[in-house]
């Protein structure tokens, strides 16, 4: 915390991931007093779509979508393939604790002698 006034906010990198489930459906809603709600859910093909995502400040992304959850192995993909590409020196990667993101060779794969780095420490 100590470090923040010091950032530079055009080097912050934002990465986050987002799903969608074909079988999500409403558990709630409205209906006229006295009235039963009636409403339809899919039925029979069943799919995840994720998106996994990068932000900077000036709105540039490096972006990937895939069937399927993230897992450690997606997550190294897209930050090998997409990620790392996309990154300049003196960037900061900051991402959320989803589990994924602990992945050992994800992390090695931000800590390249290139001159950017993750929030998390490099050791």
């Amino acid at each position: 915390m100590q470090m923040l006034p010091s950032l530079d906010p055009r080097k912050l990198v934002f990465l986050d991931e987002s799903g969608v489930k074909t079988n999500m459906t409403r558990l709630r809603g409205r209906a006229k007093h006295g009235l039963r709600l009636f409403a339809h859910a899919p039925h029979g093909h069943w799919c995840t779509t994720t998106l996994i995502s990068s932000i900077r400040l000036s709105g540039e992304t490096a972006a990937m979508e895939l069937d399927g959850a993230t897992d450690s192995i997606i997550f190294r993909t897209y930050v090998e393939r997409v990620l790392v590409p996309s990154l300049k020196e003196g960037d900061i990667v900051v991402m959320d604790n989803l589990g994924a993101h602990y992945d050992s060779e994800a992390i090695t794969g931000f800590c390249p002698p290139t001159g950017w780095r993750t929030a998390q420490s490099c050791g």
